[in-house]
């Protein structure tokens, strides 16, 4: 903050004296600007106190020359007497009160070089004062960074450093820590905006009496979030500093927390082969290094198809989870169970083994791959491996595989004469197991037609169908006719 006229004036070296606009003494000086030119305005840029001996001010000249100060911006007016002017014409006195512009009588004795020397000083003095307070706040929110907290503490120590409020975000945008008064909901639609630029960059949203900055978190390759920081004020220079320490201090932390998830992640990857292997004792061992137990009892064995950090996230602690190829698997209590395979089956197909042992866990898996299989080819993101057999075999059974192997295995029956009787009649024969009469009747022809059908048809297939197997592949064959095109 530059330091006000006030301050200028009671630095008693100077001996200003005010004649007009005390009231706007509190206005800031930014710098000390000399001029003798009628219209100084040109070379102002705002907040400078000017000083002039009024050598080419005549009668006349005042108010106009008072209204352009006011109009570019000027703090105020330091008038030197002595050398232009015995006294301050009581026409420039006039003209700046009713304008409310601070005139200052500067004497003789006093240089206007010594004026501005006061100015840079009390400006240094005040830079300083500034890089103190950031280096103090940076300290604060260093030893923030220290505790239990962690990134949780960085940024309330935020929130109260720049008095406003602070928000952690997940890459997703979803809010993961917020400080009191958080305006986070007005987020909802600029991290999208932010995400979808490729290249994460800072983001600054200004509103009617709110004024918000955002901040990637994260390194180079991976985004691991955003952080935002909001005030009813713009933001200062050192505000913007103490963010920008804070927002190092969270990469940091989530960076190295992310390395060190990542190793513990594959020590339970580790841990899971060596379940996996039959070495339950080993894998309990390695597994009490991070101080963590398998279930005690029953196991349920889930299985997840997805991104395995996402996926791995999504499992609530201390529900041992372990990315296996291209899989996440996760060894749950059988009360746990449910409520993972919900949270992984809203991010892609998840299959759900029964409970056992933990000797039988290759079992399990196996259970929930199955499962896993059948959930990807849907309709449903979750599957139970107790639910497949209620599905019947075929829900096993890839449809466009067996699409495939229905219209191999069919095709010298479709292309028989374009006719569809044979695959009635074969249809009709296997339904009734064999029985000549039974089948007959059904299709509403004589046995001995049917029979001939019948021999027609082990004939065009070269297959024997007193065969349990060859009947078995013919019926789940036409099980899957209605999707195979008849040509």
């Amino acid at each position: 903050m530059a330091p006000t006229l006030h301050t200028v004036v009671r630095r008693s070296s100077l001996r200003l004296r005010v004649l007009a606009g005390e009231r706007g003494l509190d206005r800031e000086v930014r710098w000390v600007a000399v001029s003798e030119l009628e219209d100084p305005t040109p070379f102002l840029e705002g907040g400078e106190l000017v000083l002039t001996t009024g050598m080419r001010m005549a009668e006349g000249d005042a108010t106009p020359y008072v209204a352009r100060l006011v109009g570019g911006g000027a703090a105020g007016l330091g008038f030197g007497v002595g050398i232009g002017h015995d006294d301050v014409p009581g026409e420039l006195v006039e003209a700046a009160a009713q304008a409310g512009l601070p005139l200052l009588e500067v004497p003789r004795e006093t240089a206007f070089i010594a004026i501005g020397k006061v100015v840079s000083e009390l400006l240094a003095a005040e830079q300083y004062a500034e890089i103190s307070r950031a280096f103090a706040a940076q300290g604060r929110l260093t030893r923030a960074a220290l505790k239990p907290e962690g990134t949780f503490a960085v940024v309330d120590r935020l929130a109260r450093e720049v008095g406003g409020w602070a928000a952690l975000l997940d890459e997703k945008g979803r809010v993961v820590h917020a400080t009191r008064g958080a305006r986070t909901e007005a987020l909802a639609l600029e991290w999208e905006r932010l995400a979808s630029q490729g290249a994460p960059a800072s983001l600054s949203l200004v509103a009617p009496g709110e004024h918000v900055v955002v901040h990637p978190l994260g390194g180079p390759r991976r985004l691991r979030g955003y952080f935002a920081v909001g005030g009813g004020d713009a933001f200062t220079p050192i505000a913007h500093t103490v963010v920008n320490a804070a927002a190092s201090l969270l990469t940091l932390a989530l960076e190295q927390g992310r390395r060190h998830v990542a190793a513990e992640r594959r020590v339970r990857s580790a841990v899971l082969s060596l379940l996996l292997a039959g070495q339950t004792e080993s894998a309990v061992e390695v597994l009490a290094g991070l101080d963590e137990t398998l279930p005690a009892g029953q196991i349920t064995v889930v299985a997840a198809e997805g991104e395995a950090e996402v996926m791995l996230d999504a499992v609530p602690p201390p529900v041992f989870a372990a990315a296996a190829g291209e899989e996440v698997v996760v060894l749950a209590a059988e009360d746990e169970a449910d409520g993972v395979a919900r949270a992984l089956g809203r991010l892609g197909p998840t299959g759900v083994g029964q409970p056992v042992s933990p000797a039988a866990l290759v079992t399990g898996l196996d259970q929930a791959n199955r499962a896993l299989a059948a959930a990807r080819r849907g309709p449903v993101a979750v599957v139970r491996f107790a639910d497949l057999a209620g599905r019947g075999l075929l829900s096993l059974v890839d449809a466009e595989s067996a699409a495939t192997f229905a219209s191999a295995l069919l095709a010298p029956l479709s292309g028989y004469g374009s006719r569809a009787d044979l695959v009635d009649s074969l249809r009709a024969y296997l339904a009734e197991n064999g029985h000549w009469d039974a089948a007959a009747q059904r299709l509403g022809v004589h046995r001995h037609t049917l029979r001939y059908r019948m021999r027609r048809v082990a004939e065009l297939l070269g297959r024997d169908l007193d065969d349990p197997s060859t009947r078995a592949e013919l019926w789940i064959a036409l099980s899957v006719w209605p999707r195979v095109p008849v040509s």
